[in-house]
């Protein structure tokens, strides 16, 4: 009876996610709010609450973070990532403290303590990858010159998580100093090995896991992704850490084709993840910290923007190229309700959780409009200001005259997934 209710239930799930994303596929914007939505309508506290399916959907959940992180991976070759680090770390120590640091306050002024103001901090800082990447798809902007300082910084962040993963998990097992420094200690040995690994022997092991049948490359791929990460986890690693490294490791063919084998099962289990996390939410826990939470979007919403804009100048970036790069970066998602599960799982702090979705659930559906609106927006309030100096009256130039852009004929550049670092160049946009 027990297993019949379990295939009804986790059925109905996968149903109501595949309804839900349809949705949202026709109105053009993540489903990502919406599966936070459906846990939170079927955990606790919701209209219907769930039972039997309860520890089936975290096992999933699970391997859902796994996959988002082992794809993520796959994404890099690790001599590009290398590259990033030596050329584009100052971008990432900006976006990190205009990003992290008000997180980090408004825990403090909140009253959570330490450990809480690292987490929320680390949910205030990530950019959704997943979000963005779809964004620049709809939008048409692969091609851009922006589009490469972008990436970047995405990768800064990824790269961030090998680091900020071990540092939290110890962090909110509440380990000693010393139990924490050796867990960041091995975090940082085994994340070294395998870039060394991978940029020396990244050949040899795609050689390795190569195979013409799919069924073989997606048995090799996903056993060997989940065997790492849960050898990583032994170690007091991050699992998703090791997916990740997994992912860097594997390059040319082989990671195209695991991508393309691997992208439906990321997808059904990143959606289990995120109804999971909404699951372990209590609605009515969300109302209280609402405020706090649009007025730490709104902030961090702003430094999202201010560091796109900097990062696309110092690559040299026209104007309206440096909006939109800050626009297209305003989307939390995955990484952050990763971050935040953490905390909530380890029990941490109550009001994190539905402070965490609340933030995401706002920041979701305003990061593909501001990536839209915010380089248009900034080019006529820009002719405004110009209009009420030069006393032209309201009306004012046309957005194209803004001082710095060009008539909109944006020149487009092949871009790969396995693009380099980005050199400053001269000013276009």
């Amino acid at each position: 009876m027990h297993s019949a209710v379990l295939l009804i239930e986790f059925g109905a799930i996968i149903l109501a996610l595949g309804l839900l994303g349809r949705i949202a596929g026709r109105l053009r914007f993540s489903p990502i709010p919406l599966y936070l939505l459906a846990g939170l309508a079927f955990g606790q506290g919701g209209l219907l609450p769930l039972g039997a399916s309860e520890e089936f959907v975290a096992t999933g959940a699970e391997i859902g973070v796994i996959l988002l992180l082992l794809m993520l991976g796959l994404e890099y070759t690790a001599s590009d990532l290398v590259s990033n680090l030596k050329t584009q770390y100052p971008a990432g120590a900006v976006d990190f403290a205009l990003n992290a640091l008000p997180g980090a306050a408004a825990a403090l002024l909140l009253g959570w303590g330490p450990v809480a103001a690292v987490v929320l901090g680390g949910v205030t800082w990530i950019s959704s990858s997943g979000v963005i990447a779809k964004v620049l798809g709809d939008l048409g902007r692969v091609g851009n010159r922006e589009t490469p300082v972008v990436l970047s910084i995405l990768v800064l962040e990824d790269l961030a998580m090998a680091v900020y993963l071990p540092i939290v998990t110890a962090l909110v097992a509440g380990v000693s100093l010393a139990a924490g420094s050796v867990t960041l200690a091995i975090a940082l040995g085994v994340a070294g090995l395998v870039l060394f690994v991978a940029v020396r022997y990244g050949r040899i092991i795609s050689r390795f896991v190569s195979s013409d049948d799919p069924e073989k490359l997606l048995l090799v791929v996903l056993g060997l992704t989940i065997l790492v990460a849960g050898i990583a986890q032994e170690l007091q690693v991050s699992a998703a850490v090791g997916a990740f490294l997994v992912g860097i490791a594997l390059s040319g063919e082989v990671a195209e084709g695991a991508h393309t084998l691997l992208s439906p099962l990321r997808d059904l289990f990143a959606a289990v993840f995120f109804v999971f996390f909404g699951l372990h939410t209590d609605p009515a826990s969300i109302p209280p910290v609402l405020l706090p939470a649009l007025a730490l979007a709104v902030v961090t919403a702003g430094t999202k923007i201010a560091t796109g804009y900097w990062a696309a100048k110092r690559a040299g970036i026209g104007v309206k190229g440096r909006w939109r790069a800050g626009g297209t970066l305003v989307a939390r998602g995955e990484f952050s309700i990763v971050i935040a599960g953490l905390a909530v799982t380890a029990g941490v702090e109550p009001q994190l959780g539905p402070l965490a979705t609340a933030y995401v659930l706002i920041l979701v559906i305003v990061g593909p409009l501001t990536a839209r609106w915010t380089e248009p927006v900034a080019a006529r309030v820009t002719a405004w200001r110009r209009a009420r100096r030069d006393g032209d009256g309201p009306a004012g130039p046309a957005p194209q005259d803004v001082v710095g852009a060009r008539p909109e004929t944006v020149e487009k550049v092949p871009l790969s997934k396995r693009q380099g670092p980005v050199e400053p160049s001269p000013v276009v946009d």
